[in-house]
């Protein structure tokens, strides 16, 4: 959600200044630091703390233009997508249930908050004994760390939904199934869309 948050205000930031001085303060704003980072760096003439720019720069290139480097992006991407995925197949369901259904959300709450406050690190060994060597282990991390941003996500989505919809259709004669997908499904897409984003860029912190 805070993510999101970062976002409308850059947003606004937009709307406010448009969007060439945002753009233009950014590329100031990043020569800066650049710069910063230049001059530092020579004066403090340690490299082993404190790279040159020029050094850090070359070894971008060479790994951009390295086919080694994109094989290992391509194999980690694949893993990130696939936890991901995962996470979301078993979230969102799991997300949307415990919104609409106040009994639901009682039952499951207090095992998901234990379960998520769990240091991701202290799953690795058991990841490890349990699928091996490979892929597996990275996966199910990735999974296990994104599928709480998920279902927290679609969570918030369905409770934003407005009590108006549920009456507007009940009061039609819809039943509780029509209710979850012409109502709390749309409504907590947000929700789903912001718990994906978030998901992705923890996803790759964790995979590293």
């Amino acid at each position: 959600m805070q993510t999101s948050v970062r976002l409308g205000d850059r947003r606004n930031l937009r709307n406010v200044f448009g969007s060439a001085a945002y753009y233009l303060a950014f590329a100031v704003c990043l020569a800066v630091v650049l710069v910063v980072w230049y001059f530092a760096a020579h004066e403090i003439n340690y490299v082993a703390t404190f790279p040159y720019l020029e050094d850090v720069l070359a070894a971008l290139f060479h790994a951009l233009v390295d086919p080694y480097f994109w094989s290992n992006f391509l194999i980690t991407l694949v893993r990130v997508l696939k936890g991901v995925g995962i996470a979301v197949l078993i979230g969102f369901p799991v997300g949307m249930a415990m919104g609409f259904s106040p009994r639901l959300m009682r039952t499951l709450a207090p095992y998901i908050n234990a379960l998520r406050q769990i240091p991701i690190t202290a799953w690795v060994p058991m990841a490890i004994i349990w699928f091996g060597l490979g892929d597996g282990p990275t996966i199910f991390i990735i999974a296990f760390s994104a599928v709480f941003v998920v279902i927290l996500n679609v969570i918030a989505g369905v409770q934003e939904i407005s009590p108006d919809f549920y009456n507007a259709v009940r009061s039609m004669g819809a039943s509780s199934k029509d209710v979850m997908l012409d109502v709390v499904l749309p409504g907590c897409t947000p929700g789903l869309i912001t718990g994906i984003r978030m998901a992705l860029s923890g996803a790759w912190m964790t995979v590293m």
